[in-house]
C-alpha cells in the first residue's frame, strides 16, 4: 500500500518536508517542476507557502499537486 502524505513543511530553496503515515519523513524538491505552467506561478514564495495535505498527496491553492507516487517515490529519506 502506497504511504500517504499526512504533514507538509515548507524548507528552504523551493523544498518541502514530508512526513507519511508510515511515520518516515521525505524532502522533495520542488523546483523541477516549475516548468510546467500550473507550477510557474509557485516560484513566488508567498504563493508556494500555501501547501496543504490534501487526499494522499499534497496541493496548492491554484490546484497544483503531484503523485501520491511520485511524491514519495521522488523524495529522499531524512535519516
Amino acid at each position: 500500500m502506497r504511504p500517504k502524505a499526512i504533514d507538509v513543511k515548507i524548507l528552504d530553496n523551493y523544498e518541502i518536508e514530508i512526513l507519511f503515515d508510515n511515520q518516515e519523513k521525505r524532502i522533495f524538491d520542488v523546483k523541477p517542476y516549475f516548468k510546467f505552467e500550473i507550477f510557474k506561478e509557485l516560484e513566488d514564495i508567498e504563493k508556494f507557502k500555501k501547501v496543504k495535505v490534501s487526499g494522499l498527496s499534497i496541493e496548492w491553492e491554484n490546484g497544483a499537486d503531484i503523485c501520491p507516487d511520485e511524491l514519495y517515490n521522488n523524495s529522499n529519506k531524512i535519516a
